[in-house]
């Protein structure tokens, strides 16, 4: 009997080990996987909850990628704008702060955007309160100019 305790703890004490050491290493200042570029491609961690945008509703100092926006990445302004509100209202939150995102960077890239990424901004930072009502009435009236 005890000789079935002793190889099965020994045959679970390979299995973990195993198990570790297929596991993919990260490096502890950037939290990127060994060959990943940061700020390249997609990467880890996922998710689809807007988080990381202000100190309330940050929980990582490793900002997950978000779902990437319907539009792709020449889109105006208002088109991320309108995905915003739709994201908001299916309770897509992550992928509307990503369409904020990209809206914010739109507007700023206008000569006249400032006004424009400042609405934009107080949408965020209302999203990352966690009040989508008042992000959604923000987005209303920045599309409404």
């Amino acid at each position: 009997m005890r000789y079935i305790y002793a190889t099965s703890a020994a045959l679970l004490a390979l299995t973990t080990l195993s198990a570790l050491a297929q596991s993919p290493s990260v490096d502890p200042t950037t939290g990127a996987r060994p060959g990943h570029e940061i700020g390249v491609g997609d990467s880890l961690p996922r998710s689809n909850n807007a988080s990381n945008i202000s100190s309330s509703d940050t929980r990582s100092t490793i900002a997950p990628t978000l779902p990437p926006s319907s539009l792709g990445e020449n889109a105006r302004a208002m088109e991320y704008l309108t995905e915003a509100r739709a994201s908001l209202v299916a309770g897509r939150t992550g992928q509307a702060q990503q369409a904020l995102e990209m809206a914010e960077t739109r507007a700023l890239e206008r000569p006249d955007g400032a006004r424009l990424a400042a609405q934009i901004r107080d949408a965020r930072q209302a999203l990352g309160a966690g009040n989508r009502a008042n992000a959604i009435e923000l987005i209303d009236r920045a599309l409404a100019g």
